[in-house]
């Protein structure tokens, strides 16, 4: 965990590649369904905090998809974890809307403190022996590092 903590404090600054072990969590789904970072154990994840009323979550959004569905045969794994919501909130059905089928958590902010998330969105790329490679809080949903770390993360450990 100290070396997750120290790994993140320079992410703070700006985007990062290092290296830790991403902290296991279990956190509900919109309609109550327990889900675990552990379940994805083995597979390349991309972690995505962010909220429904975050614009820059919202620009970056239609990239992430873009991303998970080209390498979705090569084991990628796209994870959500909503955050700071209002009242009422209901992100799976938000993500629904917007026309996208990746499956997001709820009430995600003992887990963003557990990751030191300081604003959304905050985007982890997690390899399949739970390293987190990269970590950023930008949102350019064509910035090419995105997709350099999704090839990082399905290529590390085979």
């Amino acid at each position: 965990m100290k070396k997750f903590f120290v790994a993140c404090l320079l992410f703070l600054a700006s985007s990062q590649v290092f290296a830790a072990k991403a902290p296991n969590f279990t956190l509900q789904t919109q309609d109550g369904r327990s889900v675990s970072l552990s379940d994805y154990q083995g597979k390349p994840i991309v972690l995505h905090f962010w909220a429904t009323w975050c614009p820059y979550c919202k620009k970056l959004q239609p990239g992430l998809v873009k991303l998970h569905k080209k390498y979705q045969d090569q084991g990628l794994e796209l994870l959500a974890i909503s955050l700071r919501e209002d009242e009422g909130a209901k992100p799976q059905d938000e993500l629904k809307a917007r026309g996208y089928d990746f499956l997001t958590l709820v009430e995600g902010e003992k887990v963003a403190e557990q990751y030191y998330v300081q604003g959304t969105p905050t985007t982890f790329f997690i390899a399949k022996d739970g390293e987190v490679l990269w970590v950023t809080n930008q949102s350019d949903p064509n910035n090419p590092k995105l997709e350099k770390a999704v090839q990082a993360i399905i290529a590390s450990n085979k």
